[in-house]
């Protein structure tokens, strides 16, 4: 039991940045924007916050949070990849994701050799500090950010002419809405907070930027948009049930009745095998916006 109760600061820590990039992902999608591009973004952010951090930690007392803006700010500029491409040039957006994830993982790789002359950031002395009960601010920057997106979304005319764009962009468009315009912003929106989750991820989980540090985690907030059927509550609960299943890989090793019944790599695999049934699950109910994914042409109907 102690163990169990041990574990819950961990498995809001690991969830942060899922729900963070998750509701990111939700806005994106709620315009009619499909972007597979978190994980790409995520790196992007984790890795300026891990250099920012890194290369300002000795001299600058609140590095850490001045790491967290400029993450979710370049997290925010590198979307406007996927956002020219997918909105202005109507390019499929999946092949648009795609490409800034590989493109990431070249860009953090190559600066990193500039700044630190490896593959890698250098390791920072001190991350984060968790406060009260072993719990990281990160976890209510993540419940700030999707009380946040509930209210844009659901509480002001904003969100639901952004969630009408997503829906019916032509009846949008009849009324004055600006689709492209709402689009942009929401494109934008994805980037600055999957940026922010990358920072969050890298100065409370690790102490350094790696090619391996995002391992998946946006690929894993994109499963609990999908499995939180685009709403805020939904993807919170998604967002805590894959981080409880990571933070459960990682402490199962004290559990000695489980460790011993099964191989380690078991319990590596279960995120990864949760987030596949999620999908699998939910595969045939169409719950996700009716233009999710499709460019949006003038008077094309």
């Amino acid at each position: 039991m102690n163990v169990l109760l041990g574990i819950i600061p961990s498995v809001l820590m690991i969830s942060s940045p899922i729900l963070i990039t998750a509701a990111g992902g939700m806005i994106c999608e709620r315009s009619g924007v499909t972007n597979i591009a978190l994980e790409g973004l995520l790196g992007i952010g984790a890795f300026c916050a891990a250099s920012t951090h890194v290369l300002m930690e000795s001299f600058f007392p609140y590095s850490e949070w001045f790491a967290l803006a400029v993450g979710a700010v370049f997290g925010m500029l590198f979307s406007l990849i996927h956002a020219y491409a997918s909105i202005s040039l109507n390019a499929d957006q999946t092949v648009s994701g795609t490409g800034i994830n590989l493109l990431s993982t070249g860009v953090t790789i190559f600066f990193s050799q500039i700044l630190f002359s490896s593959d890698r950031t250098r390791p920072y002395k001190i991350g984060m500090f968790p406060g009260p009960g072993g719990i990281y601010p990160t976890a209510y920057i993540a419940l700030a950010v999707i009380i946040i997106s509930w209210f844009m979304l659901y509480k002001i005319p904003f969100g639901l002419r952004l969630r009408a764009c997503g829906e019916h962009p032509d009846a949008a468009a009849s009324v004055g809405v600006n689709v492209r315009k709402m689009r942009y912003f929401a494109v934008l929106a994805s980037g600055l907070l999957a940026g922010l989750a990358g920072g969050c991820l890298v100065l409370t989980e690790t102490i350094q930027y790696t090619s391996n540090t995002i391992n998946g985690t946006g690929f894993i907030s994109l499963a609990a948009v999908s499995f939180g059927r685009w709403s805020p509550l939904g993807i919170t609960g998604s967002s805590l049930l894959f981080g409880a299943a990571v933070a459960f890989a990682i402490y199962v090793v004290n559990i000695p009745v489980l460790s011993n019944m099964l191989p380690a790599e078991f319990f590596n695999l279960l995120p990864y095998v949760i987030t596949l049934l999620a999908l699998v699950i939910f595969s045939g109910k169409n719950y996700a916006p009716a233009a999710n994914g499709k460019p949006y042409v003038t008077g094309a109907s």
